[in-house]
């Protein structure tokens, strides 16, 4: 009796017997089981986090962890403005610096490279010496009789409102005035102020023009028999030399580099006299004549100490034409008109 009371009690000590209880177990294994097998892990309570902890994880987000230290976070270098109208920089020594070729260009170069037969070389070359011809024919009579002149040279891309655009038309109106005509490039810039200056003071203004692709165009300054249109440059350059008695150059580009020493290597090697080259505005000159100085001079030794003597420069249009008349005065000649 004893052992069925307490199997009675055991079954209704919460209403619950062992057989529930394990049905119970057994549940919770399923359930488990279930969510391990899904993926799925079962919700914790998340316990709130005391006001110490708080602090104390404010001030590691703000320092940083003790044994982990917050790196500083870099700086980004300031970037540098592109400024505006900056020349490109100069190149490095032996460095090729590209150049945007044209179809033109192209066409040229191959031309260069044409296989052609000796009728075709032969009837080209032919009719290439007439045109050269043609040329010199026209410039030696129009030039023939033109008097003691004065050969201005510089940039076609100086404005009107520049200063050498100003001294250079101050200077041929000077030279006219002492007797002189002036011989330009025909062409805009400097060349035009040459010849507005000698036709507004009513002198002999003479332009030796070329065909160019760009930049050149005769200016209305130059006495009408006496414009030359050349397509040919070294024809040109021999027309400047051959009737001048002395060059004026202003500051200029390539073309008045090449027309400059070209009278300095005529000069120099005795093919023509000893006339006056006037250099105009010592600022823009004294680098080139202070590199042939201390480069081609004295660390090369690829001219003489005399061959700088052959330039004179000057900052004023009454210096330049004082060059000129000295020059006159020296060897008792005079203009003749």
């Amino acid at each position: 009796m004893a052992n069925d009371k307490t199997h009675s009690d055991r079954k209704q000590g919460n209403g619950r017997t062992e057989s529930d209880k394990n049905n119970d177990t057994s549940l919770v294994n399923s359930t488990v089981t279930t969510e391990e097998a899904s993926g799925k892990m079962p919700k914790q309570p998340i316990a709130e986090k005391t006001s110490a902890e708080v602090a104390h994880e404010e001030k590691i987000a703000k320092e940083g962890h003790p044994h982990h230290p917050k790196e500083a976070p870099k700086k980004e270098a300031p970037k540098k403005k592109p400024k505006a109208n900056m020349p490109p920089a100069p190149p490095k020594e032996g460095e090729l610096i590209p150049r945007k070729k044209s179809d033109e260009d192209d066409q040229l170069i191959r031309m260069a490279f044409e296989d052609r037969d000796w009728n075709e070389i032969k009837s080209s070359n032919s009719w290439a010496i007439f045109k050269v011809m043609s040329e010199f024919v026209e410039g030696f009579e129009k030039l023939a009789k033109i008097g003691p002149c004065v050969s201005i040279f510089g940039s076609a891309r100086t404005k009107e409102d520049h200063k050498y655009y100003k001294m250079a038309e101050e200077i041929a109106a000077k030279l006219v005035r002492h007797g002189y005509g002036v011989i330009t490039g025909g062409g805009p810039g400097i060349m035009e102020a040459g010849n507005k200056g000698a036709y507004n003071e009513g002198g002999k203004s003479v332009g030796l023009n070329i065909v160019l692709p760009f930049e050149q165009f005769d200016n209305p300054y130059i006495d009408s028999d006496k414009l030359i249109t050349f397509d040919h440059f070294f024809v040109r350059k021999v027309m400047f030399v051959k009737y001048a008695q002395g060059f004026i150059v202003m500051p200029g580009g390539f073309g008045t580099m090449d027309e400059l020493f070209e009278a300095l290597t005529l000069i120099q090697t005795k093919k023509i006299g000893r006339f006056p080259i006037v250099l105009v505005g010592s600022k823009y000159w004294g680098g080139l004549m202070q590199w042939i100085r201390d480069v081609m001079l004295d660390q090369e030794k690829n001219v003489n100490e005399e061959d700088l003597h052959l330039v004179n420069i000057v900052d004023t249009p009454d210096e330049a034409v004082r060059v000129i008349d000295e020059f006159y005065s020296k060897y008792l000649l005079s203009p003749n008109f």
